[in-house]
């Protein structure tokens, strides 16, 4: 196995310290977490800071894992500076894509609802009280009304978004290299393996579940925002050969 590298060592670290902190201070969930940009629990610093929370032992297990695995390799061949700017853009790719998600499932909701007769000042008074009119269940599918509700009250937490940017660059760098999940005995390419394990994280978001852990109905499009960042961010610099300087230098 590859030696761990320093930048991910501290990753590591201080993945680590946020997540037993939580432990014992619950409410750095609620500053730290990353809520629905129109909630007022929002801050302009959590974007950045939801990355580095976890939602449970497990979750927080399998990113770091994944971190290790995939990220000291290209920490090695990057560097610091390089590794740190690519991980931190995916993470805030997934924070992007996880709010513009949410932000269409909310006024989705709140324009069926207004076009039934509701006010939006009170739909959106109720909604940052974490409440919500019985009377909109009439014109709303529980699913639609569930999605709303969830999408603007529940934090997202976790650095899977930032791992999926990862798992990209790796099969990218190393298109050849042999992985094998747990479940799965025989070594696939990752070439074929990153991409498979998208389409399945997808697919069991959407049902409730997530590979890496964390899955809050939603947040496979968090995993998805990571993904593409780190496609976009791969697509180009091997298009200007960027890959084959390291930052540090």
């Amino acid at each position: 196995m590859m030696k761990i590298t320093e930048t991910v060592k501290q990753l590591l670290i201080i993945n680590v310290i946020f997540f037993l902190g939580a432990q014992f201070v619950p409410a750095m969930i609620d500053f730290l977490a990353l809520y629905y940009f129109e909630n007022p629990n929002f801050q302009y610093w959590q974007p950045l800071t939801h990355m580095f929370m976890h939602g449970g032992w497990m979750h927080l297990f399998f990113n770091m894992f994944a971190l290790y695995s995939f990220g000291s390799a290209l920490e090695h061949f990057w560097g610091s500076k390089k590794f740190l700017f690519f991980y931190i853009s995916c993470g805030l790719g997934a924070a992007l894509l996880h709010s513009g998600v949410n932000y269409f499932l909310v006024h989705d909701g709140i324009s069926t609802l207004v076009a039934n007769g509701f006010d939006k000042q009170d739909i959106l008074a109720l909604l940052a009280e974490g409440k919500y009119n019985q009377g909109w269940a009439q014109f709303l599918s529980p699913n639609a009304l569930q999605s709303m509700l969830s999408s603007y009250n529940t934090p997202a937490v976790g650095a899977s978004g930032a791992i999926y940017g990862l798992l990209v660059a790796f099969a990218f760098m190393f298109p050849n290299a042999e992985l094998a999940l747990m479940f799965i005995p025989v070594p696939i390419k990752a070439k074929y393996f990153v991409p498979g394990i998208l389409v399945m994280d997808l697919y069991m978001g959407l049902n409730g579940g997530s590979i890496f852990g964390g899955s809050t109905g939603i947040a496979h499009f968090a995993h998805i925002g990571g993904a593409v960042v780190g496609f976009l961010m791969m697509w180009y610099w091997k298009k200007n050969q960027f890959e084959q300087n390291r930052w540090d230098h």
